[in-house]
């Protein structure tokens, strides 16, 4: 008769196999990926917000990029549509950062429509080519699918809040893989800085049929007027992914005007949304045609300038 302490050597055995399929598992999943993904980052006039230059990138956007194990190439606003697509088809994602500029009129609205087409385009035929938008970014996204411009004004020009998320908010892509621990902490403390003029009100965007049947709703946010406003979606069918807040500032910007949580978990939060997109980016395979086209477009050639004395970032790059 076998008894239950005679039982129990057996069983290491059956673990070590376990553990070595989910291992094995693991890195063949891993081998099929691109460990070298490369993310576009877009670019926009300086206008009144960098007084010199005529365009830039805050380096915020780059440095949590890189953080997740990416490199950055800038999106010029001076290409020709024929150059911005063949950049495109060399990158494997793209992030649409915040700033001052107008999501109707400018060369950011116009080179993210070009971005956005491109995106569903590429999707449609099976290639996954995921964007990533950040406040203004977000703002732009709502306008393209929409169609119309249903942006509201919000008095949310320096908050830091917590999130309220939505059920689909907690089982979406966006947060499946952030700890328990950290999910409960973005919704009871102030983890994400909200600095916009603009806003999604939730009214109108679920009374927008097109954004309806695009995007969920993640999480929302009520400013101190009581308009409740969309503040995380991700699209149902694409791998697209916005926030009207700023993840970047936490980790990045240390402006003493601005309400940016620098909590460990707000840090946290910034990195665990890098390493979602980077790994979605991951699953693209646009390549330069070779090493020396590659290095070009990198956002090495560019050397960051420490610009925390006249603007509300702490470096920038000048791209144009």
């Amino acid at each position: 008769m076998v008894t239950g302490m005679d039982a129990l050597p057996m069983a290491a055995p059956l673990l070590v196999l376990s553990v070595s399929v989910s291992v094995l598992r693991e890195h063949c999943v891993s081998a099929r990926l691109n460990q070298r993904p490369i993310i576009g980052v877009l670019a926009q006039e300086s206008n009144n917000v960098i007084p010199f230059g005529k365009s830039y990138i805050p380096a915020s956007y780059v440095k949590i990029l890189e953080s997740a194990g990416a490199r950055v190439a800038p999106i010029s606003t001076k290409l020709t549509e024929a150059e911005y697509t063949e950049l495109l088809h060399s990158i494997n994602g793209v992030l649409f950062p915040g700033g001052g500029s107008s999501v109707l009129n400018s060369r950011f609205a116009e080179i993210s429509a070009i971005i956005y087409n491109f995106t569903l385009k590429a999707n449609d035929k099976g290639v996954h080519f995921p964007v990533w938008a950040i406040c203004l970014g977000f703002q732009e996204l709502i306008v393209l699918t929409s169609g119309e411009n249903i942006l509201t004004r919000t008095n949310t020009i320096n908050l830091a809040l917590p999130l309220n998320f939505t059920k689909a908010g907690l089982h979406s892509r966006t947060f499946k893989n952030f700890p328990k621990n950290l999910l409960q902490a973005l919704q009871i403390r102030p983890l994400t800085g909200h600095y916009h003029y603009w806003g999604v009100s939730v009214k109108n965007f679920t009374n927008n049929k097109k954004l309806n049947s695009f995007y969920r709703i993640l999480t929302t946010n009520t400013d101190n007027q009581r308009v409740e406003y969309v503040s995380t979606v991700e699209a149902i069918k694409y791998p697209i992914y916005a926030v009207q807040w700023h993840p970047e500032r936490s980790p990045y910007e240390w402006n003493a005007t601005l309400n940016i949580p620098h909590f460990s978990e707000a840090v946290k939060v910034a990195w665990y949304l890098a390493d979602f997109f980077v790994n979605e980016a991951r699953w693209n395979f646009n390549h330069f045609s070779n090493t020396t086209e590659e290095g070009k477009a990198l956002i090495y050639n560019y050397t960051p300038m420490f610009t925390g004395n006249i603007s509300r970032f702490e470096q920038v790059y000048l791209i144009d």
